[in-house]
This record gives C-alpha cells, structure tokens and sequence, in this order.
C-alpha cells in the first residue's frame, strides 16, 4: 500500500513555498481600496469651501478661566466662607476662553444689561494652540 505524500516540507515538492505560521484565529488579509478623493479649496473664493452646515447645530460649552490655584488637600478643607484664595493671574490680565476644553481665545470682562460677558481681544489659531500644549 502507497502512503500519501507528505506536502508539510519543501524536500517532498519543490514547487510548495513555505509561508509564516499566522497566529491563530486569524485570516488572510487584503488591501484595502480607497476612492480616490477630491481636494476642494477650503473658502479661499476659488472654489466651494467646506459644507459646515451639518454641524452648526452641534451643542460646545464655552468656560472662561480667570486662573488657577494649588494647595494641599489640607488647605482645602480648611477653606471657609469668606476666604480669598489667590490665583495665578494678576488683576488686568486676559480671561482664557474655552470651547470643550481646548483654548480658543483670551478676552476681558465686560457687563452686559446687567450680566457678565467677554470680549475677545486674542482669537488664538488652532496651530498656535497646538504649539501653546507641547511647550
């Protein structure tokens, strides 16, 4: 009786390429195919700049920081009605301006019809605050 040949080694077939053990659970892969996409001007007034309208809806929280203050635990708790904690900036200085978390702008306080409101005299462009986190 003939045994079946054994293909597992590349004596027994020379035209059988060894190919790396694949973890197990996974498959073949495939690459991927991408559209090729379009590039538009961004509203420079050459062409069509971006559709915002989709997200003009899109709820953000605005916060304005008047600055900053560290102390123990300690000193916290020791903290009663009436104390004055002292912050990092000096009377004067521009108010940080937040939109979920990430600076946009700094302004100054102004009163409007008797509630508190910003102007902004800094708009802060998103490369700047990028440089302003890594440094």
């Amino acid at each position: 009786m003939d045994e079946p040949e054994n293909t597992d080694t590349p004596e027994s077939n020379d035209s059988v390429t060894e190919t790396p053990e694949q973890p197990e659970g996974t498959g073949e892969f495939q690459a991927a195919d991408f559209q090729q996409v379009e590039h538009t001007s961004q509203g420079d007034g050459t062409g069509e700049g971006p559709n915002l309208d989709v997200i003009m809806d899109v709820p953000v929280t605005l916060s304005l920081e008047v600055g900053r203050a560290s102390m123990s635990v300690g000193e916290l708790l020791n903290l009663t009605q009436g104390a004055v904690v002292e912050l990092d900036r000096s009377a004067g200085d521009p108010l940080d301006v937040f939109v979920n978390g990430a600076l946009v702008a700094r302004g100054e306080i102004v009163v409007v019809n008797d509630k508190f409101g910003i102007r902004l005299t800094d708009v802060i462009v998103p490369a700047e605050n990028a440089e302003r986190k890594a440094g």
